[in-house]
C-alpha cells in the first residue's frame, strides 16, 4: 500500500476517505495521489476551450478548495501529488491507477445510503467493479482507519485464491485479525461436515492462515455477514470481485454490491484474477 489513489470532490466523505488515506501512507511509508476530476459543464466541455470565462472561474474556484485541501492538519507528513484535471471522473480515476502504477483505492461514501449515492455517482459503483487494485470504500462515520477484526466474506471458489491472499496481506499491513467467513444459508445448505471439509480445502490450496474461521448460518448471505461481524464487533469487511463482470456476479447475485451498498462500516473489495 505505497501508492494510494484518493478522488476527491472536497465533501465530507471524500474528506473522511483521505484522513484514512494518510493514516495509511504514514503507517506504510507511501504517498497518496489525490484526483480532484472538474467535470465541466456540458456547454463548456463540448465547446472544447478551457480559455472560455466560465471555465476559467471553475476551474479556479477547483484548484482553490484543492490548494486549500492540501493545507489540512492531518496531511502533516505525507507526501501528496496530484492537481484539477478535467473529464469524467471514472475515466480519470482508471488512467491515474494505471499512470502511477498504484496500489489501493480510497473513496468515501454516503453511510449506508449506497454505493449509486457515493460522491462520484455512478462513477463509484464502475471503479468498484472494474479496478484491478483494492478499492476501500469509507462511510461517513469513520474518520481513521482503526481495524482490529477484519472479515473477508468468502463463497469458497478456488478462483477467489489470489483475492484472499491480498486479504491478508492487507490485514497483516494494517496489524489486525484476518476472519474467514462463509455464512451457510437454507437455499445453499451444506452439512456441518460438508461445509467444514470445503473450507479447509480452500485454506489448503491458498497458502493463507486466517486468525481463525466460521461458517455462520443464516437466512441470507447480506444478513449473515452483518450479523457475523456485529457479533465479534468487527471493523472492516473484504469481498473478493469479478472485475469487469461486476461485483453482481459474487455470491452468485448482487450480494456483494448490496453489502457494499448497505454496510455501515468500511469495505474493501478484493478482483479476482
Amino acid at each position: 500500500m505505497k501508492k494510494i489513489i484518493v478522488p476527491t470532490d472536497f465533501s465530507e466523505q471524500a474528506d473522511n476517505a483521505l484522513r484514512v488515506a494518510a493514516d495509511i501512507a504514514r503507517e506504510n511509508n507511501g504517498e497518496i495521489f489525490l484526483l480532484h476530476q472538474l467535470d465541466l459543464p456540458l456547454h463548456l466541455a463540448n465547446n472544447g476551450s478551457s480559455s472560455m470565462p466560465e471555465a476559467v472561474f471553475f476551474m479556479k474556484l477547483a484548484k482553490q478548495k484543492f490548494d486549500n485541501l492540501l493545507k489540512a492538519d492531518y496531511l502533516e507528513g505525507v507526501t501528496i501529488h496530484g492537481d484539477v484535471e478535467t473529464g469524467a471522473a471514472f475515466s480519470g480515476i482508471m488512467d491515474t491507477v494505471q499512470r502511477h502504477n498504484a496500489d489501493l483505492i480510497v473513496m468515501g461514501s454516503h453511510g449506508a445510503d449506497g454505493v449509486k449515492n457515493m460522491f462520484i455517482g455512478s462513477n463509484a459503483e464502475k471503479v468498484v467493479r472494474n479496478s484491478e487494485i483494492p478499492v476501500l470504500v469509507i462511510k461517513d462515520r469513520k474518520k481513521r482507519l482503526d481495524v482490529n477484526e477484519f472479515v473477508f466474506a468468502t463463497d469458497l471458489d478456488p478462483a477467489s485464491n489470489g483475492a484472499l491472499q491480498e486479504a491478508a496481506r492487507f490485514a497483516k499491513n494494517t496489524n489486525c485479525n484476518l476472519h474467514l467467513l462463509y455464512v451457510n444459508t437454507p437455499s445453499n445448505f451444506l452439512t456441518s461436515q460438508k461445509a467444514e471439509q470445503k473450507v479447509r480445502e480452500y485454506l489448503k490450496d491458498v497458502n493463507v492462515e486466517p486468525s481463525d474461521y466460521t461458517i455462520y448460518n443464516d437466512f441470507s448471505i447480506e444478513e449473515g455477514v452483518f450479523n457475523f461481524t456485529k457479533d465479534i464487533k468487527g471493523d472492516l469487511i473484504g469481498m473478493a470481485t469479478h472485475g469487469r463482470r461486476g461485483i453482481s456476479h459474487f455470491f452468485n447475485g448482487s450480494v456483494s454490491e448490496d453489502i457494499v451498498n448497505h454496510s455501515s462500516l468500511p469495505v474493501v473489495t478484493f478482483r479476482i484474477k
